[in-house]
């Protein structure tokens, strides 16, 4: 008889974004190596805040898959601004998700994708109601990863927001963290649990390396959620690029009209594009760009893997664990976080001579050898077998 485990998580394909993309490989992965995967999702609503045209008007969907189930449950959706509006929406697929263990047969393991809070404090609170071994994935320290880029503020609503979090790490039976910092911040709060360190590593395999034209213009790249996090709608009002050097923008999000609106001659929009599309794409450009507008900590973000597996050398102005990993790795460059001038500064600069620093083929060749999927999971369901 086949394992079984239970994914429950907020974010899932069709929608689009390292959240989604990691958690698929994760069940694929699973699904590979004799698990049966039930994945609970709310139906896909990310980040448009509205059900996708083929879920429009259902209550739920269910479809097999090669490594098991998915179920989509309903929910309000929203990707307002507004934090009351956006926990309604969390609270409505909350219901639904105690609506599916009451009426549903589920597995004795279940794997939690912590973030948002509320959905994780749910899901754990309902494997506790049913006795269930509770696998906690930890990608954001929320709330203070809200308290650090100012979407929260300290008060009875951050407070309890902190003991939702800490309930989640104390009935935990494994707590897995996508890096350092967040395994470093639980085990402050919960130092008797076991843990293991999940990079998000992409479950690809590494495409032969464009060689590019004898062009002398600098195309850099950003690919990815468009939101206030990431900061590129600040930097492209903040920053002006020589005539040498354009930027080019793929993916959705809150700032995606205000950028489009820029209308800038070195900035060029593209939209959202399919995994696979955006892959071909991105290996037609010189440096990818992985911003955040400031340093979260925590924070590693998966582009860095993603990129430079395709043999994209990355420019980091995120800061943190990020900017280590790409310094030690020798993938690209790194601009201290949140420093516009010395940004202005490496993109008047940039030339031929610092892309020969990060070869392309040299940057995929230590991104490959650094981070190994397959070894990574091997390790990682022995983790989830032994709870």
């Amino acid at each position: 008889m086949s394992k079984e485990i239970l994914l429950i998580t907020n974010y899932f394909p069709p929608e689009k974004g390292a959240a989604p993309n990691r958690i698929f490989s994760l069940a694929e992965g699973l699904g590979n190596v004799g698990f049966k995967v039930n994945v609970v999702c709310p139906l896909p609503n990310y980040p448009t805040g509205k059900i996708f045209k083929d879920y429009s008007g259902k209550i739920s969907s269910s479809e097999n898959v090669s490594f098991g189930r998915i179920t989509r449950l309903w929910l309000w959706p929203s990707n307002s601004a507004n934090k009351f509006v956006r926990l309604l929406s969390m609270v409505s697929f909350s219901i639904s998700l105690v609506l599916f263990f009451i009426f549903t047969k589920t597995p004795k393991k279940i794997f939690i994708q912590y973030s948002p809070v509320f959905i994780g404090f749910t899901a754990v609170c309902l494997g506790c109601l049913f006795s269930k071994k509770i696998i906690l994935n930890v990608s954001d320290l929320w709330p203070l990863a809200g308290l650090e880029m100012g979407i929260l503020k300290k008060g009875s609503y951050y407070s309890l927001l902190v003991k939702m979090e800490r309930y989640c790490y104390r009935n935990s039976d494994l707590i897995v963290g996508q890096s350092e910092e967040i395994l470093e911040h639980i085990s402050n709060f919960e130092k008797e649990k076991p843990f293991f360190l999940y990079r998000n590593i992409p479950n690809f395999e590494a495409p032969p390396v464009t060689q590019l034209s004898s062009s002398k213009e600098i195309k850099i790249v950003y690919a990815g959620l468009l939101g206030v996090a990431q900061g590129i709608f600040e930097i492209c009002k903040r920053i002006t690029f020589p005539e040498n050097v354009s930027l080019h923008i793929y993916g959705a999000g809150p700032e995606a009209e205000k950028i489009e609106a820029l209308g800038k001659q070195d900035i060029h929009f593209y939209g959202e594009l399919d995994r696979e599309e955006l892959h071909r794409e991105l290996q037609d450009y010189d440096v990818a760009f992985i911003p955040l507008i400031k340093r979260i900590y925590g924070s590693v973000p998966s582009k860095i893997f993603e990129y430079t597996r395709l043999g994209l050398p990355v420019l980091y102005f995120a800061g943190g664990e990020g900017g280590d990993i790409v310094e030690k790795e020798s993938l690209g460059w790194v601009v201290p976080v949140n420093d516009f001038r010395a940004l202005q500064d490496f993109i008047n600069t940039i030339c031929s001579a610092q892309l020969n620093r990060f070869p392309k083929e040299a940057v995929q060749k230590n991104s490959v050898s650094a981070f190994d999927f397959k070894k990574q999971f091997e390790a990682f369901t022995t983790s989830i077998e032994n709870i």
